[in-house]
């Protein structure tokens, strides 16, 4: 059964959906919660899409659903994207990637016309980094990259996340992944952003930066209320 917050959160934003439009479907539990909402709206009311799906994962229970899947190329740019977040703060800065899927996650809403983004109460936070930072690495060479890292944040605890048999994990986009644990003490996200990018072996980063425009947050009763920025 859902968590009422996150399929309240879901059927609000499926609802801002239009006939024609081109949607980036989100990666993770409320954004599934979307992506089924809005599956329903195209099944019950003959709603004509196309989905560009944000990981394998979203493009399975899209296919599951009966949303017309097309990639991300300069014709099918969506109008509009909905996704989850681990963190969001006052301004709409997020930490993504806890799922694995960041990489694809930010091409397709740095693509939209606009993020909004879904997520329940427990995701706001006054700053960012509380839950670790996931950064994208090149598997070739990861253990110079995260010594790199290391060297540029002395005091910050560097992991690699791992599979459930122990091996690195790997992403849909053939990567490693990092978790970097700042605490939450991530008041300058973009200048963090570009530090992490600078980094020889960084792919990208999990910090979101002036991409969401409006964030619908779900409540414990399945009621909703909006932020925006």
């Amino acid at each position: 059964m859902s968590d009422p917050g996150k399929a309240a959160a879901g059927r609000a934003a499926a609802r801002l959906v239009e006939d024609g439009m081109t949607v980036g479907l989100g990666t993770g539990s409320t954004a599934s919660c979307f992506v089924e909402a809005l599956a329903a709206r195209v099944r019950e009311e003959g709603l004509t899409i196309r989905g560009v799906p944000t990981s394998q994962a979203a493009e399975r229970l899209a296919r599951q659903s009966g949303i017309p899947l097309f990639p991300l190329t300069e014709t099918t740019r969506p109008d509009l994207t909905i996704d989850g977040a681990d963190e969001a703060d006052s301004f709409l800065n997020l930490i993504k990637g806890g799922g694995g899927a960041l990489v694809r996650e930010k091409l397709v809403a740095a693509s939209s016309g606009a993020m909004i983004v879904v997520a329940d109460e427990s995701k706001l936070v006054a700053t960012l980094g509380a839950f670790p930072l996931p950064v994208a690495i090149i598997p070739t060479g990861w253990e110079t990259t995260r010594a790199r890292i290391e060297k540029v944040f002395p005091q910050v605890p560097v992991t690699l996340r791992l599979a459930p048999g122990g091996s690195p994990t790997i992403t849909d986009d053939g990567l490693h992944l990092l978790d970097l644990h700042f605490g939450p003490t991530i008041t300058d996200p973009e200048r963090l952003q570009a530090q992490l990018r600078a980094v020889v072996g960084v792919a990208e980063v999990g910090l979101f930066v002036g991409i969401a425009s409006r964030m619908i947050v779900g409540r414990p009763d399945g009621t909703t209320f909006e932020r925006t920025r």
